[in-house]
């Protein structure tokens, strides 16, 4: 791996200086399969989604089905602000590396190194697991930047997530010639907004419910006959999440009755919770704490939500978070970490943790004992999943 950080640090600056939303990600997609073809990986390019792929390498014969995750989407407006571009040479190095051990000290084993579009917003993981893309996978890792203490590593929780989308349907009138004539769409839509913000008192403070309005053709001297609240409603597990689902939906209906309006809901792209495998983060946490650097916040609960979620609720996963100094209130989705995420300080700290990923991997192919506390500690936390605390 340190051979190749060169080569790593160009791909990353690469993809970071062309920023690519979700499912538009073309330069990202030629620019990492044309790498891991060049190090010796068998390429599927355009993987079940047009800008998803995969790379495979396969040694000897048998062995378990390794799968790693390299992500390539950017944020609008403030490009790679969550770290996207780490997050894909981190899935290569730990790919690579694997690879070399692998024909090194002749290991049995398949690799499977997947390259998820649409991270921000879209689900890409969650569209790729319903198509089959992890179904030959025994384990999946990958990592996450983040800002925290220098060399640290976590193994927190991310929330589960519901969008929604409300659209409120109303009638036009001159706002001050004959209001009275009109039925006001944005009035429904704020009346959503508070009425969600009063019920925030009895929702348990884990619980995270936030949105924004979106409106086409709006003028001040006009009714609005058309308003849309967007919502996100988080929760620390899938069933917590559904159980305050329960609780936000008849906000909207509320505010439709309230002013005459007629609504319509859609629910969409459900992320679950992130569910950290505790034999393979035992594992990461002894490689981290015993080469490089300290072990922070472990198997906590965070506040942001990803689907990888889903992928853990599927098979044995594991999604670390790593710090990369940033300055103060310079956390993911700010531009601030826009800029972190490119400095040789991210760089390096991405590889030390793409290093303990790969030991695990490796570790996971040769000790059956291990594999086999991986798979127990996975059917175990199925149990609790089903909990609402």
């Amino acid at each position: 791996m340190e051979e190749m950080s060169d080569e790593l640090r160009s791909l990353s600056l690469d993809i970071h200086s062309h920023p690519e939303l979700r499912f538009e990600e073309t330069h990202a997609h030629d620019v990492m399969t044309e790498f891991v073809r060049k190090h010796g990986f068998e390429v599927q390019e355009h993987y079940l989604l047009d800008t998803a792929w995969l790379a495979t390498f396969k040694h000897g014969s048998g062995g378990r089905t390794i799968g790693v995750n390299s992500e390539m989407d950017a944020l609008e407006g403030i490009g790679h602000a969550c770290g996207h571009n780490l997050i894909g040479i981190s899935g290569i190095a730990v790919a690579c590396a694997m690879k070399a051990a692998m024909e090194q000290f002749d290991i049995s084993g398949t690799i499977q190194l997947l390259g998820t579009p649409g991270e921000e917003g879209g689900s890409g993981k969650v569209k790729l697991l319903d198509k089959g893309a992890y179904k030959d996978m025994d384990i999946c890792l990958m990592c996450h930047p983040a800002p925290g203490p220098r060399g640290s590593v976590s193994f927190t929780s991310c929330l589960a997530l519901q969008r929604i989308a409300v659209e409120y349907f109303g009638h036009t009138a001159h706002a001050a010639l004959s209001p009275w004539e009109g039925i006001n769409a944005l009035d429904a839509a704020v009346l959503a907004y508070n009425n969600v913000s009063a019920l925030r008192q009895q929702l348990k403070p884990t619980v995270r419910v936030h949105g924004i309005f979106e409106g086409k053709d709006w003028a001040t001297n006009i009714i609005p006959d058309y308003a849309k609240y967007l919502c996100y409603v988080r929760a620390p597990t899938r069933k917590e999440q559904e159980a305050a689902m329960e609780r936000v939906m008849p906000c909207f209906e509320a505010a439709a009755l309230a002013t005459g309006c007629k609504f319509k809901v859609t629910i969409y792209g459900q992320t679950y919770d992130l569910r950290q495998n505790k034999a393979l983060g035992d594992e990461v946490a002894h490689i981290v704490q015993s080469r490089y650097g300290d072990i922070d916040n472990v198997y906590g609960i965070a506040s942001a939500s990803t689907d990888f979620g889903n992928v853990t609720y599927e098979l044995p996963a594991l999604h670390p978070g790593y710090a990369i100094p940033t300055v103060p209130n310079g956390g993911n989705h700010t531009s601030a970490f826009t800029k972190a995420a490119a400095t040789i300080e991210a760089h390096n700290a991405t590889l030390d943790v793409s290093k303990a990923l790969a030991a695990a991997g490796i570790r996971t192919l040769l000790d059956d004992e291990f594999f086999s506390e991986i798979k127990k500690t996975f059917e175990e936390d199925k149990a609790l999943r089903e909990m609402v605390v």
